[in-house]
């Protein structure tokens, strides 16, 4: 099952555990706006090349839509409509005032030089830049895209409506950027397992983690769960996988990484299996890079007691039958990874200020909101008695809800 099918899915399980009626259902699942451009740029050899540019704008009901911008070969209608609409529920759960929305070009950002990458971005600004804006809708970072990203579209938008640092967020401090901003994911992961194992009377200290993908949001996550005592046993990315059943030496695998760019050949650990992982003797498994890479054919085998879903759908519907089935925890990814949008939010809000948060109140915020979240999910499953993610999906959907019929929206 796709990202759409499986995110509609779960949407319409929970329009039907809140009774909604059909045609405001019919609304909220029907995007605002598609937009689809295409971006023709020079090449450094002088050659032309043509590439086809999304944005995908769910649901404004609640506030500014709100969304990365992801360079993927990959990038396609179905899966921008569906984290686009991942993101107009994950923003209501975190309770701040956006919409949801979402973006992309369909290329291989590996292949293209800086320069080639600042030309397709800037063709790509000139395209949308009017139906963009810090009260329309405010992209940011995503797969292959950076804060170099959002400078070029900052400089970009600004050429046609003057200087507007709150267009973007994830930009460079120097630009406007907040601090903490680069490891809000991973710490409101960290925050968000702390809250669910509060719930069973634990704690991060000395249970034994696995967190597949290595990049910006597992790397944090990895550091954060370190420093708060967990065990990580087992780590992986792209270019490789590692295991140590005492616990690996985060500090010295992050500079080993750093150095070599890679996890391959680290003197603490052992090579395995990158697909080993998901199945690995661990209390927490932490899904940090990928979706869809828990499944039918892996569910019944993992070993965790607890699934962090860090990244954005990495649970099959099918999985995620299997995992209940078996008495395993997923905390589902519209809440767990949301640090990262509500950081954004902190940043927008001090954009629109032009008043800069020092890094404890950024953090100290964040946590927060994520505790609060999760409080807000609690309630939802005790009220309707039902799985986290339905709790989640529940409290997300019923949010815009209420704004949009608020607003004057007749059935």
């Amino acid at each position: 099952m796709n990202a759409l099918a499986a995110t509609n899915r779960n949407f319409r399980h929970a329009a039907r555990i809140l009774g909604l009626d059909s045609k405001l259902e019919k609304s909220l699942l029907i995007p605002f706006r598609e937009i689809k451009v295409e971006c023709t740029i020079p090449k450094d050899d002088g050659s032309l090349v043509s590439y086809v540019g999304f944005r995908i704008q769910h649901d404004n009901a609640r506030g500014p839509m709100k969304g990365g911008i992801r360079y993927h070969p990959e990038v396609d209608p179905d899966e921008v409509n569906a984290l686009a609409q991942l993101m107009t529920w994950k923003t209501a759960v975190a309770d701040i005032p956006y919409g949801g929305a979402k973006g992309g070009i369909g290329c291989e950002p590996r292949e293209l030089s800086v320069s080639e990458l600042e030309r397709l971005t800037r063709v790509f600004t000139q395209k949308i830049h009017d139906l963009i804006g810090a009260h329309r809708d405010v992209p940011a970072p995503d797969m292959g895209t950076n804060s170099q990203t959002m400078a070029w579209i900052l400089d970009e938008y600004s050429k046609f409506h003057g200087h507007s640092p709150a267009v973007v967020t994830g930009k460079p401090i120097d630009l406007g950027g907040s601090l903490g901003r680069e490891e809000a994911t991973g710490l409101g992961v960290v925050f968000a397992t702390q809250a669910l194992l509060a719930v069973y009377g634990k704690s991060i200290s000395n249970l034994k983690f696995a967190i597949q993908g290595f990049g910006n949001v597992g790397s944090w996550a990895a550091k954060y769960i370190h420093e708060n005592g967990g065990k990580i046993v087992a780590v992986s990315d792209i270019t490789g996988a590692v295991k140590n059943p005492n616990g690996l030496d985060i500090p010295n695998l992050l500079k080993h990484r750093k150095s070599t760019r890679s996890l391959k050949n680290f003197q603490g650990g052992d090579a395995m299996d990158p697909d080993e992982l998901l199945v690995c003797d661990c209390d927490v498994l932490m899904p940090s890079a990928l979706g869809g890479v828990l499944n039918k054919g892996n569910a019944a085998h993992v070993k965790a007691k607890f699934v962090i879903e860090a990244a954005n759908h990495p649970t099959d519907p099918e999985a995620d039958e299997i995992l209940f089935k078996r008495g395993i925890v997923v905390l589902p990814d519209i809440y767990a990874n949301s640090g990262g949008v509500t950081v954004s939010y902190f940043e927008w809000v001090q954009n629109i200020q032009g008043f800069m948060w020092d890094e404890e109140k950024v953090k100290c915020e964040l946590k927060k909101y994520m505790m609060t979240s999760f409080k807000h999910i609690q309630a939802m499953c005790k009220t309707h008695d039902c799985s986290l993610r339905m709790g989640a999906f529940a409290l997300g959907v019923n949010r815009v809800a209420r704004a949009t019929l608020l607003r004057g929206w007749e059935a």
